[in-house]
């Protein structure tokens, strides 16, 4: 079985590296890391695509055994008429007045967690890591959202330059590859 070394290597790296194999038709093969995050990660694309993965820990390696069996691709959880994805950036709504942009985005998320139109996804890069991190009122309307089966995924690399990633309260850690992705496959992306 092919065995793909990605241990040291950032995400979404050790993703790139898998995706790369799956396109290239591999149905069995292993992919080593050295943190949980890129684990969880190889997880997720996995079930993405189709595959099962089976998880062995030796330490701080995993080994992430990719195989194409009856596994199917997860449906997505929310399908709207037309997809769509928020992008937050920054932790206030617009430039301005930051007390007022902090308010105007609890007001954002509040409002969103009672809609019935609701974004396929919520992503979290740079200075927008702070709020499912630190912004209480938010992250209640986060969960809300969550629980309605909105994908809110959460800049790995973003957390790590912030020193937030032990205080991540609502989401997942992702990384580039799956952000993007996400943004390529909305109908349309609201940024923040």
């Amino acid at each position: 079985m092919k065995t793909v070394d990605a241990k040291g290597q950032n995400c979404p790296i050790p993703v790139i590296l898998a995706k790369k194999e799956i396109d290239a038709g591999e149905t069995d093969f292993v992919v080593e890391v050295d943190n949980k995050t890129a684990c969880e990660n190889l997880q997720r694309l996995a079930k993405s695509q189709g595959y099962l993965a089976a998880v062995e820990a030796d330490g701080a390696i995993f080994r992430i055994a990719f195989s194409k069996g009856d596994a199917a691709p997860q449906a997505a959880a929310v399908q709207p008429a037309r997809r769509w994805s928020v992008f937050v950036g920054k932790e206030t709504v617009g430039c301005g007045d930051n007390e007022l942009g902090i308010s105007l985005l609890k007001m954002f998320f509040y409002t969103l967690s009672q809609s019935d139109d609701l974004p396929e996804s919520i992503l979290f890069m740079n200075g927008g890591v702070k709020v499912p991190t630190g912004q209480e009122q938010v992250i209640e309307h986060l969960r809300v959202l969550e629980n309605k089966g909105v994908q809110i995924l959460v800049c790995g690399t973003c957390l790590n330059f912030y020193g937030l990633t032990e205080q991540l309260q609502v989401g997942m850690v992702s990384n580039m590859y799956d952000i993007l992705t996400k943004i390529q496959q909305a109908d349309k992306v609201v940024s923040l």
